[in-house]
């Protein structure tokens, strides 16, 4: 089977035959239909956050189930499938407080990759699912069935992308009716926050960007403000559109520090900052505590929209059967697999909202 595979840091991927084990107990095999490129696996591949090589990543993907391991239930056998990073047991202490993406169990997957290089050389299943290939090994909890009427290009979004925006407003943030939203980063995630919001019945929804495209983007995914990060007074301008008060949530869907450091004077009091965008490992930022505490404010994380897979993902892909969620319109560009490092250099260049790899 042929798979990207990420011999160094900072390097072009190379197309290399690899070896995938068949699925044991809990598991189950994917033939790939697509793959979307998220900017966490360029991270990754460029050192980031760390890691360990050789590697095959990619996660944000689609496809149909081939195979299913001993005691697997919930997919089966020619189900269409989004497989997601989100591996989870279902009983630790966070899985039953349904906190999935915190989920303590060590895997075998997690133990032994299923990958391994012609030579035998282990290959690190990146973010657990290494789907810059044709077929992926995954736990069963990683994927879950959806109907087969949707294109599955569009599925693969949902993967990553749609339910870290999305399901950072409506999960993590529980965003009401009638708050006022800022969306630092109108890209492929902030997009998702956008329309989470205006989903929610957001009063104003403030896209924020360092592009003029990228805000007339997020007005056709729900906006109903764009205004550049460049303004010299940004917080000033927020309030312009906020009765004075700032925003009830500010969603940073970028991992830069300078959009980090930016959120904190946009909160309204009693307002929230939501982290959803991932900064490099020793980024650091700096807020005021003492107004946090005398405003009440609150300073949230949101890893994958605070997801659950089972939930979460039927319901979006209901969502965009009603014609009430945008993906179609998420894709930049579709690629083969071996057009893999032109995807990848589209995506780097912020050109993108979101470039996906069909097979």
């Amino acid at each position: 089977m042929k798979a990207a595979v990420c011999r160094e840091f900072g390097k072009p991927l190379s197309i290399e035959d690899v070896d995938i084990a068949a699925p044991g107990p809990g598991e189950i095999l994917v033939k790939l239909a697509a793959c979307a490129i998220c900017h966490s696996d360029i991270m990754f591949m460029d050192g980031a956050w760390g890691g360990q090589l050789p590697a095959v990543f990619g996660h944000e993907a689609s496809g149909v189930v081939v195979s299913v391991g001993e005691g697997v239930t919930d997919v089966a056998t020619a189900d269409h499938v989004v497989v997601t990073l989100i591996r989870s047991c279902g009983h630790c202490h966070y899985c039953a407080q349904g906190v999935s993406t915190a989920c303590e169990t060590t895997f075998d997957l997690d133990r032994n990759s299923p990958l391994s290089a012609i030579t035998g050389e282990s290959l690190l299943q990146g973010l657990r699912t290494g789907a810059f290939a044709e077929y992926v090994l995954v736990h069963a909890s990683q994927a879950v069935a959806i109907d087969c009427s949707i294109p599955l290009d569009a599925a693969s979004l949902l993967a990553c992308g749609v339910i870290t925006g999305y399901g950072a407003v409506v999960n993590t943030a529980q965003v009401r009716a009638g708050s006022n939203v800022v969306v630092i980063g109108t890209g492929g995630v902030g997009l998702n926050s956008v329309q989470g919001a205006a989903i929610s019945g957001a009063n104003r929804v403030i896209a924020v960007d360092v592009a003029e495209d990228k805000l007339a983007a997020a007005k056709t995914f729900g906006a109903t403000d764009g205004l550049l990060a460049s303004d010299p007074d940004l917080p000033g301008s927020i309030k312009k559109l906020t009765d004075g008060r700032g925003a009830d949530f500010v969603f940073v869907t970028v991992g830069a520090k300078s959009a980090i450091d930016s959120a904190y004077d946009l909160m309204a009091p009693t307002g929230a900052v939501v982290l959803v965008g991932m900064p490099a490992t020793g980024v650091m930022s700096e807020y005021e505590p003492g107004n946090v505490a005398a405003y009440g404010q609150r300073i949230l994380g949101s890893k994958m929209g605070s997801g659950r897979v089972p939930v979460d993902i039927p319901n979006l892909a209901s969502l965009y059967q009603q014609g009430r969620l945008k993906l179609d319109e998420l894709i930049s560009g579709r690629y083969a697999l071996d057009e893999i490092n032109e995807a990848i250099a589209s995506t780097k260049s912020g050109s993108a909202l979101r470039n996906v790899i069909v097979f």
